[in-house]
């Protein structure tokens, strides 16, 4: 009796998801706009990690930082993109379970690690703008491949609970995710089990693994704004204040979207707008910071233009 019961709750082997809406017209336009954010995703964050690696004038803690950051988005974007692109373009929008958690495990590990770099790159800018006599020994390689260890491992580290946690959970029906990636809370509505314990630990992490970086991220930006207001030169506070604040504007996105979607309780949000606040730290962040964080930058240019002219004249 209990085997038989075990059998007709485990029935689910693949969920079906739905993405953004159906229909033709609206399918090969979404097809196209994926398309084109995912090559212009690869390639500007390819660029960075190449001029990153070959240029040895980059070989600094920042562009070791935005060679990870880079390198980090590629993995986030091919993640989820791909497979939004095939189910456009051939409509079978079936994954299964396996490859569900699968991809869960990596948004979710990708995800974490990118808060804690964010910090690591905020506090990185924080000693080379306040304490600059200090910056070259403080910010040394040691510290930079801690702080990168650290970033990736944390984000790994906190997601294998999760995602165990999830796997473990009993699904028997319904198996239409109504979101365009396999993420925790959609994916626990479908569960038979009782995922109040689950949702929990699923806000707490995602507590843990975004606030106290954005806190420590936003702090470090304050600082900065506050020694670039004492720079004397007007053309000086104005570069920098522009730089910063496009900074901020990002880490803001990227962390609030996270909050709203992970900390606010599940069961009180609604899927439209949680598909929207997903798009802007799955999506669009991986599109902007490459253009915001690295090929605005002078030295990157330089590095750029100069391998352009190599390529050309070859």
């Amino acid at each position: 009796m209990a085997n038989q019961e075990w059998k007709n709750r485990t029935v689910v082997t693949e969920f079906i998801l739905l993405d953004f809406g159906n229909g033709p017209e609206l399918d090969c336009f979404l097809f196209l706009m994926f398309l084109s954010i995912y090559l212009v995703t690869i390639t500007g964050n390819t660029c960075v990690v190449v001029l990153a690696v070959v240029n040895q004038h980059l070989h600094t803690p920042m562009y070791f930082f935005l060679g990870n950051l880079a390198c980090l988005e590629i993995c986030y974007s091919s993640n989820i993109l791909p497979r939004m692109l095939l189910s456009y373009a051939g409509g079978d929008r079936r994954i299964s379970v396996r490859g569900c958690f699968t991809q869960y495990y990596f948004f979710g590990c990708l995800a974490g690690a990118e808060c804690y770099l964010l910090a690591a790159m905020s506090y990185d800018r924080y000693l080379a703008v306040c304490e600059p006599l200090h910056y070259p020994s403080r910010m040394d390689t040691k510290l930079c491949l801690r702080l990168g260890a650290a970033s990736w491992g944390s984000g790994f580290l906190s997601n294998s609970i999760l995602t165990f946690l999830i796997s473990n959970l009993d699904f028997c029906g319904p198996n239409e995710i109504d979101h365009f990636f396999c993420d925790s809370f959609p994916v626990m509505k479908l569960s038979c089990s009782d995922t109040r314990l689950v949702g929990f630990v699923t806000s707490v992490v995602a507590g843990v693994c975004s606030l106290p970086p954005f806190l420590l991220t936003f702090s470090s930006y304050l600082c900065i704004i506050a020694t670039v207001v004492r720079i004397p030169s007007a053309t000086g506070r104005k570069k920098a204040f522009s730089t910063c604040s496009s900074h901020l504007i990002v880490v803001i996105l990227f962390y609030w979207s996270i909050v709203v979607v992970y900390i606010l309780p599940f069961h009180d949000t609604h899927i439209l707008p949680n598909k929207i606040f997903s798009a802007f730290y799955t999506i669009l962040t991986p599109l902007v910071n490459p253009l915001i964080y690295s090929l605005r930058n002078k030295e990157i240019k330089k590095a750029l233009q100069k391998h352009m002219r190599k390529l050309l004249a070859f």
